[in-house]
């Protein structure tokens, strides 16, 4: 799992976008990201400093982006 600060989520995420290397992603109840990519990996995120504002926009990037988000407990 990897901590980072918000901005540096956003960053971290936008090459990802931008070759569709995404195939759905999931926030859980601890606001844990989990991104699932088309080859099957993944990757675990905890964001160290973000509020629900952020939280929400980062949810809508994804699904801007065509990726399906789940939300709720894992």
């Amino acid at each position: 799992m990897t901590s980072c600060a918000f901005i540096d989520f956003i960053q971290i995420l936008k090459p990802w976008l931008n070759d569709n290397y995404i195939s759905q992603a999931r926030i859980d109840a601890e606001e844990k990201f989990t991104i699932m990519f088309v080859d099957g990996g993944q990757q675990e995120f905890t964001i160290t400093d973000c509020s629900t504002s952020d939280l929400d926009e980062a949810v809508q990037l994804l699904r801007s982006n065509g990726i399906q988000i789940t939300k709720g407990s894992c």
